[in-house]
């Protein structure tokens, strides 16, 4: 790609070439969230999966659900209730 700028004669942004990992995280840390499920045992033995996001701005956890059989319809509806109880309001 730095080639292709070079021969078209596009010199590289100043803060492109300088911008970090961190830095760019940093700066769309609003619009980030992470997902992860997280294992546990009920006291009958039962394995449970608690879904979990965590807002990186905010650093606030949110528990979507939780169930025995975790499947793609599942956390495809867990996601989607998020996102509808955060339409017209910040996450």
């Amino acid at each position: 790609m730095g080639e292709i700028l070079k021969q078209e004669s596009f010199d590289p942004a100043p803060e492109r070439a300088s911008s970090t990992w961190a830095d760019f995280l940093r700066s769309q840390a609003d619009a980030l969230l992470a997902c992860d499920f997280i294992e546990t045992v009920t006291l009958n033995g039962q394995r449970q999966y608690i879904l979990a996001v965590i807002e990186h701005a905010t650093r606030r956890v949110r528990v979507l659900g939780t169930t025995a059989h975790p499947s793609m319809s599942w956390v495809t509806q867990a996601i989607r209730n998020l996102a509808m109880r955060a339409a017209g309001r910040a996450i």
